[in-house]
């Protein structure tokens, strides 16, 4: 297959690019790829909202901008986070434009919510699932465009480059390119190649290489993966964001259901076993401090008091507000048995969103010439060391369509490539035991969840990298003998966006935003990105 415009992944950030490709080159042909069913994302499980200044009368850019700024501790590009600021209003009214529908006061004006770390009330919401709702508008819109076709159940196995033609590609060569993709075909079990003039990367995140996370079983680092074996530039990969307050069931492992912040910005308290409160022990935004601080505070008090999760007191809001608000969370809490009109809710940390990734400039533009990067997957400078809640769809958006501004000056001198060969699969046989891989993963997530989580520390850190060498050496010998599988090249990413975070982790020897080193426990001034 042969394509001017590829996108990987159909979350917010690969629909918004796709569309707007198609719309301004309708001449020009548009391939969305997904590894499973198109609306099966990060996005869709996104239940907050997206952050903007609709309200300029009490709200402001330069407010905004403070947020982001106080939240990322010092490592925000403050560039980026200007321009996400100002161009993300008019990214919101364009998907409004497009048939997302956020919710409204009686008098039409925006109901507006308030998380942790937001100086102001300015969180665009439908209800508690804002990602779900995006995500239908764009696919709606999608549908309306006769020059994209979208693939669903490819799997990406890696991004071509000169290296695939013979060249000996470094991460010091000048002038990489990205000539398209290689992909297992999930209907025909076929591996084919798909080349492509421009391609976008919009992977998502990693959140599956921990124990208990918010992502779906799809967010397991493929694109990060698959750019560092390409020698492009990953970056920051040690912040990974760990949402304060999942839903916390004993026998559910791997995906955990999400409490939205939006809960605590309406009111509701953290306390500990006994009932109490104990954030204005920590900081005083309390309950709404931004997400870094609570993780911690809630894993402390969990060490404290030896126990596995903490409670998220919700009785003294009103009812019927909750239910019209958060009614998915209200279900979903009834159907384990918890009213939250009269019980407790019990949350814990779960791994939820990765603030590095693939280091992108200010159009979206990789260190690989022709490959862009939007979304969780992308390192763009807006986060630093720690993401503002809600900031991420909007991310998205923006960058998005800085990469298709991008995209269209250069698509017409960018012709495809056509001497790229055939993936070899020469020598490899079935898999005879799918133990080797499962079980595999399963020490991943253990050794990232007890080495590399909210809290770590030198020893800990080596400790992880030595299984981790292991790991990667049993995965390696593995793929190079067996016919490639999503699973077993699942693994394999997995595998290589720990060894990132490890890595990177180990790099920094100080503690800042999301990444707390127990050997150094205060904020230095290292102001530098982990660049790998």
């Amino acid at each position: 297959m042969k394509t001017d415009f590829l996108v990987i992944g159909t979350g917010i950030a690969g629909l918004t690019y796709a569309l707007k490709v198609a719309q301004a080159c309708p001449d020009k042909s548009v391939v969305i790829l997904t590894k499973t069913h198109s609306d099966e994302t990060n996005t869709k499980y996104a239940q907050g909202g997206i952050a903007g200044v609709m309200n300029v009368n009490e709200d402001s850019f330069s407010k905004h901008i403070e947020d982001t700024l106080i939240a990322g501790d010092g490592l925000c590009n403050s560039t980026i986070v200007d321009v996400v600021v100002k161009e993300g209003v008019e990214r919101i009214e364009e998907i409004i434009s497009w048939g997302a529908q956020f919710d409204k006061q009686p008098d039409g004006d925006f109901k507006l919510g308030k998380e942790g770390g937001h100086s102001e009330s300015r969180i665009l919401h439908h209800k508690d699932v804002t990602g779900r709702e995006m995500e239908r508008a764009l696919l709606e819109a999608i549908k309306k465009c006769n020059n994209i076709h979208l693939v669903s159940h490819c799997f990406v196995l890696d991004i071509i480059t000169q290296h695939h033609i013979g060249y000996l590609v470094t991460k010091s060569t000048p002038d990489t390119e990205c000539y398209g993709v290689y992909v297992l075909n999930l209907h025909t079990n076929k591996i084919e190649k798909i080349i492509s003039r421009i391609t976008l990367l919009a992977t998502g995140g990693n959140g599956q290489i921990y124990r208990t996370t918010t992502n779906p079983s799809i967010a397991t680092g493929d694109g990060v993966a698959m750019v560092y074996r390409a020698k492009g530039r990953i970056e920051n990969m040690e912040f990974i964001q760990f949402h304060p307050t999942a839903l916390y069931e004993s026998s559910v492992k791997g995906h955990s259901f999400l409490i939205t912040e939006a809960v605590r910005g309406e009111g509701a308290v953290l306390c500990n076993q006994d009932g109490v409160g104990f954030m204005e022990k920590y900081d005083s935004r309390k309950d709404l401090a931004p997400r870094d601080i609570v993780a911690r505070a809630i894993d402390n008090e969990m060490k404290i008091n030896g126990t596995e999760f903490v409670y998220l007191d919700c009785r003294h809001l009103n009812l019927e507000k909750f239910k019209e608000h958060f009614p998915n969370i209200y279900e979903k809490c009834l159907s384990v048995g918890i009213d939250v009109h009269k019980d407790l809710i019990p949350v814990a940390p779960a791994a939820h969103y990765s603030c590095g990734g693939v280091k992108t400039d200010e159009w979206g533009q990789t260190s690989i010439k022709h490959l862009f990067a939007s979304g969780e997957c992308a390192s763009t400078g807006l986060h630093g060391a720690n993401r503002l809640a809600s900031n991420s769809l909007l991310e998205a958006m923006v960058f998005s369509h800085r990469s298709f501004l991008a995209s269209v000056r250069e698509i017409d001198n960018t012709p495809s490539k056509n001497n790229i060969p055939d993936w070899d699969a020469a020598g490899t046989t079935a898999p005879k035991e799918m133990i080797l891989i499962t079980q595999s993963v399963k020490e991943l997530k253990l050794l990232m969840t007890d080495y590399v989580g909210i809290v770590r520390n030198n020893e800990r850190l080596q400790r992880a990298s030595r299984r981790l060498d292991l790991l990667h050496q049993e995965t390696e010998a593995l793929y190079q003998k067996t016919e490639v599988s999503p699973q077993l090249c699942e693994l394999r990413n997995m595998i290589t966006t720990a060894y990132l975070i490890v890595k990177s982790a180990e790099l920094r020897k100080e503690s800042r935003g999301l990444h707390f080193n127990t050997d150094y426990p205060k904020r230095d001034i290292i102001l530098q990105n982990t660049i790998l």
